[in-house]
C-alpha cells in the first residue's frame, strides 16, 4: 500500500510552477503599456516640431507620403525624424489639423492603466471626448481662420466643412458649432453646474429665514440703547483716551449746548466734547412706530453747510472784441498771388443774436439742487460759482476738507436725476484749479454763429500759420488754434451730431485766413455730397492728381492712388528741404521768398497741404491696409513738409482708428458718441457719451481736454463763398500732385519678364482653381493640388505676376482680379 502524497507540499510546487508564469505576463503588459506611452510622447513631440518646421517638410512628404522613408534627398527638420514628420503630417494636414494634438492623449492614458494594471484613466470617456473633439476643433479652426496658410482643420475637417457649409451655409454652421460647443460644456460639467444650483437655492433659503427672524425680532424692541459718554460700560474717555494721554482733563469736561423736545418727547441733545465742534451725542426712546425726524430749525443748528450760508457766485460771460474784417489779398511778392480778394465777412450769417442770456433764477435753482444733493451724501461745500457757456454752465464748487474726489465724481448719475438733466459731466479736479466742475446743459442754449468767429480779434490778429476756428468755450470765449501744431486732426461722433459742420468750420476758417498760393486742400469724401460744395473753388484751392476729372475724390480706388501720391510728394519736399539744408516748411519758405534758393535749380514756393477726409470707416471697410499704410506714413512724416490731416468719421471702433492711426494723431474732436467705449477709443477717457449733441464736442490737445460749441456755418453760406472765390478772373494753374501708377494697373510689364517665362508647370491649373473659387489662398493651392508650401508661394507670385490676383494682405485672402473663366482663358493665351 504506497503513502499517501503530502498535500501541503503539493501545493507549494504548484505554486513554484505557477510563479514564473505570473512574472512573465506582467513583464509583457507592462512592456506594452510603457511602448505606448513612449510612442504617444513621441507623437507629441512630433506634432510640437511639425508646428515650428511644417513649411520646410511639407514638400518632402506629400508626393507621395511614403517615399520619405527610402529617399536619399529627403532632409526633414523635424526633432523626431523622418517617422515623426510623417506621423505628424498624416495627423495634421491629413486628418485632424490642430485637433491631432488631442490624439496623443487616449494611447497616453491607455498605457498608463495597462502598465500599472489599475484604471486609472477611464479611457472609455477619454474616447468619447477626443470623438468629439476631433470633430468639433477641426471645424471651429476652418471656421475661424479660413485662409489661413497653416492647416487648422486637416483633410478630413476640410471636407466635412465644406459640405456642411455647402449643406447649412456659413451662419448655419456657426450656429451648430456654436450649439455643440455649449452641448458638449453642459454634458461636461453638469454635475459641477446642478451642485452649484443647489449651494445657491441653500444660501438664498438661509437668507430667507435670517430676514424672517430679524422682522420677528425688531418689533419685539421698544427702545433703542444708544451709547451715552457717562455710561460705565462706554467710559471711553476714561479708559482709552486718558490712558494714552491724548486728551487732558478740560477736554473730558461736557458742556450742553441745546435742549430740544418733541411732541412726542423724543429728546435731541447737541453737545460740545472738548474743544470739538457739532458732535451730537443722542438718546433717543423710539415711539411705537419707530418713526422720528429733526424739525427743521433742527436740521439747520445740526448741519455745518447749508445752501444759504454758501457763497455764491455767478461769472460774467466774456465779451471779446470784434474787429473790420480785411478783404484784399497780401501784396504781390515772392510767388504769393496777386489781387486776390479774400470772401468778405458779410456773406456769413449771424445766427442767433450772439449772446449769452443769464437766467439767475435757473442758475440758483440748480445751484440748490446741487448743495442739497451733495448733502445727502454728507459732503459739504465751502464756495461754489457759476460760469455761463453757450450751452452748458460751469459750476466749481470747493468741497471741505478731507473730502474724496472720488465720492463726488461717483455722483454723477444722482446729480443728473435731481438736475432732471441729460449730459452731466464732472471734471474732478479741473485742470490748474483747485476746484470740482460740474457741467449742466442750459435750459435755452446759444448758437455760436461762424461769422462772429471770423470777425474776433483773436483770429484776424493771430499769427498762426493755419488758424482754424472752431468754437466758444464753456466761460464764452473764442477757441482758435493751430492746425500746424496739432499737427494732424482725428474728429469722431455719431451721426448728426455735428462732424459735418466741425468740417465746415475748419475749411471756412482757413479760406478766410490763407490765399490759394499759401493753402491748397485734397478733399475725400466716399459720400459724394458733404464736401461737394467746395468742388467751386477748385481752380485755386484744390490738389488733384493727374489725369482727374474730379478734384474731389470720392471713388475708393482714386483714394489710394491720391494717398500714395501725396506720399511721393512728401518725399519730393523733404528732397527740397535737404538740398536747401532747413528743417520745415516756413524755415524754406522764408528761404526762398528772400531769394536764397535758386528756381533754376528746382525749387519753388511750397503751398501747405490739408488732406480731409469724410467718413473714413467707409475707406477702412473697403481698402483697409491699402489705406491705411500711406495715412501712416503721412501722419508720421508730413508735417515738417506742410502736409497735415483731418479725418473724420462717424463709428470710433478700434477696427477702424487703429493703434498705427491713433498714435499720430495727438489732436482729437469727439462730438456726442453712443457708449463709454466709443469715447475712450477717440479720446482715451471717456465723457463724450455725456454731451447734448448738436455740435457740442470735446478737444483733446496736449493731453487737455476743452469743452466746446462748434461754429455753426449753413449750406448757403458755403455756397456764396465758393461762388465768391470761383468768380475772381485770377491767373491760375491747378496744382497737381506726383502722378502715382499702381502696381496692380501694371499688368505683366511691371514684373521681371524671366519671372513669367519660367512659369511652373501647374501654374495654368492654380489660375483656374483660383478663378473658380475666387478665393486667392495659398492654402487653396495646398489642399487641392497637394503641393508643399513653398512651391504654392511660388505659384500665388506668378499669379500676382500676371495680374490675375492682388497683392498679399496678411492673414487676409488675396483679391482675384480675373472674375470669369473666359477672362481667364483669354490672359492665359496671351501669356503663351
Amino acid at each position: 500500500m504506497s503513502k499517501p502524497k503530502n498535500t501541503q507540499n503539493t501545493k507549494i510546487d504548484e505554486a513554484q510552477n505557477e510563479v514564473p508564469n505570473f512574472f512573465t505576463l506582467n513583464r509583457i503588459k507592462r512592456f506594452i503599456g510603457l511602448s505606448i506611452i513612449f510612442f504617444s510622447i513621441f507623437t507629441f513631440i512630433a506634432l510640437i516640431s511639425y508646428c515650428f518646421n511644417w513649411k520646410e517638410d511639407q514638400g518632402n512628404i506629400v508626393d507621395p507620403a511614403w517615399k520619405i522613408f527610402f529617399s536619399q534627398q529627403a532632409n526633414v527638420h523635424n526633432i523626431m525624424g523622418r517617422l515623426g514628420a510623417y506621423i505628424s503630417h498624416v495627423l495634421i494636414y491629413t486628418l485632424f489639423g490642430v485637433g491631432a494634438f488631442l490624439v496623443p492623449y487616449f494611447p497616453f492614458a491607455l498605457g498608463v492603466n495597462i502598465t500599472f494594471s489599475k484604471r486609472i484613466f477611464k479611457t472609455i470617456k477619454i474616447a468619447l471626448n477626443l470623438a468629439f473633439g476631433l470633430t468639433l476643433i477641426p471645424l471651429f479652426g476652418i471656421y475661424l481662420f479660413p485662409h489661413a496658410e497653416f492647416s487648422v482643420g486637416g483633410g478630413m475637417g476640410n471636407m466635412l466643412y465644406l459640405w456642411l457649409s455647402t449643406l447649412l451655409g456659413r451662419l448655419g454652421l456657426g450656429l451648430l458649432l456654436f450649439g455643440g460647443l455649449v452641448a458638449y460644456l453642459l454634458l461636461r460639467f453638469r454635475h459641477s453646474i446642478y451642485a452649484a444650483w443647489l449651494k445657491y437655492r441653500e444660501n438664498a433659503e438661509m437668507r430667507r429665514q435670517e430676514k424672517i427672524e430679524m422682522e420677528s425680532i425688531i418689533p419685539e424692541e421698544k427702545e433703542a440703547v444708544v451709547p451715552h459718554f457717562n455710561d460705565p460700560q462706554f467710559d471711553i474717555l476714561n479708559t482709552t483716551e486718558k490712558e494714552k494721554g491724548f486728551l487732558s482733563e478740560e477736554d473730558e469736561k461736557v458742556e450742553e449746548l441745546t435742549h430740544y423736545e418733541e411732541p412726542d418727547n423724543t429728546t435731541f441733545e447737541i453737545k460740545t466734547i472738548g474743544n470739538t465742534q457739532d458732535e451730537v451725542v443722542k438718546t433717543l426712546p423710539i415711539s411705537d412706530d419707530n418713526d422720528f425726524e429733526l424739525s427743521t430749525e433742527t436740521k439747520k443748528k445740526v448741519s455745518k453747510t447749508s445752501s444759504e450760508e454758501l457763497t455764491f457766485e455767478v461769472e460774467q460771460p466774456i465779451e471779446e472784441k470784434e474787429i473790420a474784417v480785411q478783404s484784399a489779398g497780401p501784396d504781390c511778392e515772392h510767388g504769393i498771388m496777386c489781387k486776390y480778394q479774400f470772401p468778405p465777412i458779410d456773406i456769413l450769417v449771424e445766427h442767433g443774436d450772439g449772446g449769452i442770456s443769464i437766467d439767475k433764477e435757473d442758475l440758483e435753482d440748480k445751484k440748490n439742487q446741487i448743495v442739497s444733493t451733495l448733502l445727502n451724501y454728507n459732503i459739504n461745500i465751502e464756495k461754489i460759482k457759476a460760469t455761463v457757456g453757450p450751452t452748458v454752465t460751469l459750476y466749481e464748487i470747493v468741497p471741505s476738507a478731507g473730502i474724496r474726489i472720488s465720492k463726488i465724481k461717483n455722483l454723477e448719475d444722482d446729480i443728473a436725476l435731481s438736475l432732471a438733466a441729460l449730459g452731466i459731466r464732472i471734471i474732478a479736479p479741473i485742470p490748474g484749479k483747485g476746484t470740482i466742475g460740474i457741467e449742466v446743459p442750459n435750459i435755452k442754449k446759444a448758437v455760436v454763429s461762424m461769422k462772429s468767429m471770423i470777425a474776433s480779434e483773436k483770429f484776424q490778429n493771430s499769427d498762426m500759420d493755419l488758424p482754424i476756428a472752431i468754437g466758444k468755450t464753456i466761460s464764452n470765449e473764442y477757441y482758435v488754434t493751430d492746425l500746424s501744431k496739432m499737427p494732424h486732426l482725428l474728429m469722431a461722433g455719431a451721426t448728426g451730431q455735428g462732424k459735418s459742420v466741425g468740417l465746415n468750420a475748419i475749411l471756412v476758417s482757413l479760406l478766410y485766413k490763407k490765399n490759394p498760393t499759401e493753402l491748397k486742400f485734397v478733399l475725400i469724401d466716399p459720400k459724394k455730397v458733404e464736401l461737394s460744395l467746395y468742388k467751386k473753388i477748385e481752380k485755386y484751392y484744390l490738389a488733384r492728381i493727374p489725369n482727374e476729372d474730379e478734384a474731389i475724390i470720392t471713388d475708393t480706388k482714386k483714394v489710394i492712388n491720391t494717398l500714395n501720391a501725396l506720399c511721393i510728394e512728401m518725399d519730393q519736399r523733404y528732397d527740397l528741404l535737404k538740398s536747401a539744408m532747413v528743417r520745415n516748411i516756413k524755415e524754406y519758405n522764408s528761404k526762398f521768398n528772400s531769394y536764397h534758393l535758386n528756381p533754376l535749380n528746382g525749387h519753388k514756393f511750397l503751398p501747405y497741404i490739408v488732406l480731409i477726409i469724410d467718413e473714413f470707416a467707409d475707406l477702412m471697410m473697403t481698402a483697409g491696409k491699402e489705406i491705411e499704410m500711406p495715412i501712416a506714413r503721412l501722419a508720421q512724416l508730413a508735417r515738417a513738409v506742410g502736409i497735415h490731416l483731418v479725418i473724420a468719421t462717424q463709428r470710433p471702433s478700434v477696427n477702424i482708428i487703429t493703434g498705427i492711426i491713433k498714435a499720430n494723431f495727438p489732436g482729437r474732436i469727439a462730438f456726442k458718441v453712443a457708449s463709454k467705449i466709443d469715447s475712450r477709443t477717440i479720446l482715451d477717457t471717456g465723457g463724450a457719451e455725456q454731451l447734448i449733441g448738436r455740435g457740442d464736442l470735446l478737444l483733446s490737445l496736449n493731453s487737455d481736454i476743452i469743452r466746446l460749441q462748434c461754429a455753426f456755418v449753413d449750406t448757403p453760406e458755403i455756397e456764396e463763398i465758393a461762388s465768391f472765390i470761383e468768380n475772381q478772373i485770377l491767373p491760375s494753374d491747378t496744382y497737381e500732385l506726383p502722378e502715382y501708377i499702381d502696381p496692380k494697373e501694371k499688368g505683366s510689364d511691371g514684373f521681371d519678364e524671366d519671372f513669367l517665362s519660367d512659369r511652373d508647370p501647374m501654374f495654368e491649373d492654380a489660375a483656374r482653381l483660383i478663378v473658380l473659387n475666387q478665393v486667392g489662398s495659398t492654402s487653396l493651392i495646398q489642399r487641392k493640388m497637394s503641393l508643399g508650401y513653398n512651391r504654392s508661394g511660388r505659384l500665388m507670385d506668378q499669379l500676382e505676376a500676371a495680374n490675375i490676383v492682388g497683392p498679399n494682405q496678411g492673414s487676409r485672402a488675396r483679391e482675384v482680379y480675373v472674375k470669369s473663366s473666359e477672362e481667364l482663358e483669354q490672359i492665359l493665351r496671351g501669356l503663351k
